[in-house]
C-alpha cells in the first residue's frame, strides 16, 4: 500500500501538472484509424483499486477527446464493475489515466477504453491480496534501449501467466540522440526525435515511440506495473540539481526545466499513482501484499540524490557529512517503513530501486562506480543499521542499471565479519537485473567470461554473475523462500519470444543469504 503519503484525484493531479506554452506534441491519425496506438496499461495496484492507462491519437491534437472506459470481472466485460467518462485533455498529450477503485483485493481484472467509436484492446490487470498470501511471483526488468535491438525480454514477460506485476527498476527510455548510444539504422530502430530529448515535447515524443513497441505493449496489457526511473527518463548520471549529460552552454536550457519536463512526461505516459509535495513530486512509495511481502519502491536518482564524486578514490569527499542518495525526507520514510513492515509481522520486505546496493571495489579497494550506493555510504551504513539493530530479517534488494545479472550478499564489509560459505554476517541479499537490450561493457564470450570469473573472484559476497545475457529476472516468494530465476533472451536483432533459464538462486526464510537452487 501507499503508506502515508497525499493522493490525489484525477482532477487535482491534472490541475497541479498545467503549464503554459506548448500544448501538445502530439499529431493526429487519419480519419478512422485506431487512435490507441500506444496501447493500454496498468500500474500501482493496491487492494481496491488500480491505474488505468491509455493515450489517444486525437485527429485534432489541440481538442479534448471524450473517452470512455470500464472495468470487469471477466475478459468478455459482461460483469463491469466500474466505469465512467473522461476528457483526453491536450495539455496531458492527450494520456488518460483513471483510478479506477471498487475492486476486490487479489482478483485479476480486465478493462478496456473506447474513443471516437473505437475500442481499445482488453487489458488484464490484478489488486493486491490482503490477509494470508501463500506466494506471489514478480517480473523484474531495466535499462531497454530502443535502437540495441528488439524488446524480446518483454514479449517473454507478456506471455506469462505466473505473474502478480510488472517491476520496472528504470532506464525504461533513453535520452540520446541517433549514433550516441546505439543506432538502431539497421533495426528500423532510430530514436525519435533525432536528437538528444531536452523538451517537454521531445520527452513527449521518445515515450510515444517506446510505447509503439508491440511488445512493450503486450507486457503492458498482460500485467500491471510499478515502476521507478533511474537517470535515463531525465539523462545520463543525473542528481538532484544537474546531471553529467546536461550542458546549458550547448543550448539544453536550465536543468530545472529539463528535469521537470521529464518528470512531466513520465507522469503523462507511465501507469503510476502521481504523487506530489512541497519539493516536487515523487516515486518512492510502498505496497503491501497481504502478510507476505511489503514492496518499497526508492528513488535514488533525482529526490535526494547529491552530486556523484568525480574521484571514485577521493574517500573523504565521498564519505563527506551530508551527502545523500535518499534526502533526508526519504530516509526517514524508509526508516519508518522498515520498522512498520517487522512490526506488522509482513515475512519478506523487497525494496526496489534503481543503482548497485553491494559493494563493487577493485584489487586496491576502491570503490569503482561513485553512482552506485558506494558512492553514498552514510545512507548505506543507515539502512544496515537498521536491519542488525532491529534484527530485520528476509530483506530482498532488487535493483537494474548496471546491464549485467549480478547476485550477493549484503553486509556492511564483505572482506570483514563475514563468511561467504555459511553467510554469517550478511544482513541482506541482492539481486541484480540484466537489461532488456543496453549493452554490458565487455561485450560475450572468452573476454566477458574472463571477467566474470575475475570479479567472482575478487568479491567475497558475490555468488554469480553474468556479463552476457539480455532478458530479465523473476523471483518468487513463499512462506519457506525468494526463488531468483534469470531468463535470457536469444536474440536482439529479430522478434522472438525463445528464452531460456541462465541461473536460479534462493534465500531461504530468516537465513538472509544466496545459495544455488
Amino acid at each position: 500500500m501507499i503508506s502515508r503519503r497525499r493522493l490525489l484525484s484525477n482532477t487535482a493531479i491534472a490541475s497541479a501538472v498545467a503549464t503554459t506554452g506548448a500544448l501538445t506534441s502530439g499529431t493526429g491519425h487519419a480519419a478512422g484509424a485506431a487512435p490507441f496506438a500506444h496501447g493500454v496499461a496498468s500500474g500501482d495496484p493496491l487492494s481496491d483499486r488500480i491505474i488505468l492507462w491509455t493515450r489517444v491519437d486525437a485527429v485534432d491534437p489541440a481538442k479534448p477527446v471524450p473517452v470512455r472506459w470500464r472495468i470487469a470481472e471477466d475478459e468478455a466485460l459482461t460483469r463491469v464493475v466500474n466505469g465512467g467518462e473522461v476528457q483526453a485533455l491536450p495539455w496531458r498529450d492527450h494520456c488518460v489515466k483513471i483510478d479506477a477503485d471498487g475492486l476486490q483485493p487479489g482478483r485479476t481484472w480486465y478493462f478496456q477504453f473506447e474513443a471516437e467509436g473505437i475500442k481499445s484492446p482488453v487489458g488484464r490487470t490484478r489488486t493486491l491480496p490482503v490477509g494470508d498470501v501463500t506466494s506471489l511471483k514478480f517480473a523484474v526488468a531495466s535499462c531497454s534501449n530502443y535502437p540495441f535491438g528488439f524488446f524480446n525480454a518483454y514479449a517473454g514477460i507478456a506471455k506469462r501467466d505466473d505473474l502478480d506485476a510488472v517491476l520496472h527498476l528504470g532506464d525504461y527510455l533513453y535520452e540520446y540522440a541517433p549514433g550516441e548510444y546505439g543506432q538502431g539504422s539497421e533495426l528500423g530502430r532510430v530514436h525519435s526525435p533525432a536528437k538528444e530529448i531536452v523538451s517537454l515535447d521531445d520527452y513527449r515524443e521518445r515515450h510515444a515511440q517506446y510505447k509503439r513497441d508491440p511488445d512493450l505493449q503486450k507486457a503492458h496489457r498482460r500485467h500491471p506495473w510499478i515502476t521507478v526511473w533511474d537517470d535515463h527518463e531525465s539523462t545520463n548520471n543525473s542528481w538532484r540539481d544537474g546531471a553529467q549529460n546536461h550542458n546549458p552552454d550547448k543550448g539544453e536550457g536550465s536543468w530545472l526545466d529539463r528535469r521537470h519536463s521529464a518528470e512531466r512526461a513520465y507522469f503523462e505516459w507511465m501507469p503510476i499513482r502521481e504523487q506530489l509535495g512541497a519539493r516536487g513530486s515523487w516515486t518512492y512509495r510502498s505496497f503491501r501484499y497481504g502478510n507476505l511481502c511489503d514492496l518499497i519502491m526508492l528513488d535514488t536518482r533525482l529526490h535526494g540524490r547529491s552530486e556523484q564524486i568525480a574521484d571514485r578514490k577521493d574517500k573523504a569527499a565521498i564519505e563527506a557529512t551530508g551527502r545523500s542518495l535518499l534526502g533526508a525526507d526519504q530516509k526517514a520514510w524508509l526508516t519508518e517503513e522498515l520498522t512498520g513492515s517487522k512490526q506488522a509481522g509482513t515475512q519478506w520486505r523487497v525494496l526496489g530501486q534503481q543503482c548497485m546496493f553491494g559493494q563493487l571495489v577493485d584489487a586496491e579497494r576502491f570503490i569503482l562506480n561513485t553512482d552506485q550506493w558506494d558512492g553514498y555510504p552514510h545512507d548505506r551504513s543507515a539502512v544496515l543499521n537498521q536491519l542488525k539493530t532491529e534484527g530485520i530479517n528476509n530483506t530482498v534488494i532488487l535493483t537494474g542499471d548496471i546491464h549485467t545479472a549480478w547476485a550477493m550478499d549484503i553486509t556492511p564489509d564483505p572482506f570483514k565479519d563475514y563468511d561467504p560459505k555459511t553467510g554469517a554476517g550478511s544482513l541482506a541479499v541482492e539481486l541484480v537485473t540484466t537489461a532488456v537490450t543496453s549493452p554490458a561493457p565487455f561485450g560475450a564470450g572468452e573476454e566477458a567470461e574472463k571477467r566474470e570469473k575475475t570479479t567472482l573472484d575478487a568479491l567475497p559476497h558475490l555468488h554469480w554473475v553474468d556479463f552476457q545475457s539480455r532478458g530479465y529476472l523473476t523471483v518468487s516468494l513463499s512462506g519457506e523462500r525468494a526463488l531468483a530465476e534469470w531468463w535470457a533472451v536469444s536474440t536482439l536483432t529479430e522478434r522472438s519470444v525463445a528464452e531460456k533459464r541462465v541461473h536460479a538462486m534462493q534465500t531461504l526464510n530468516g537465513k538472509n543469504h544466496l545459495e544455488n537452487v
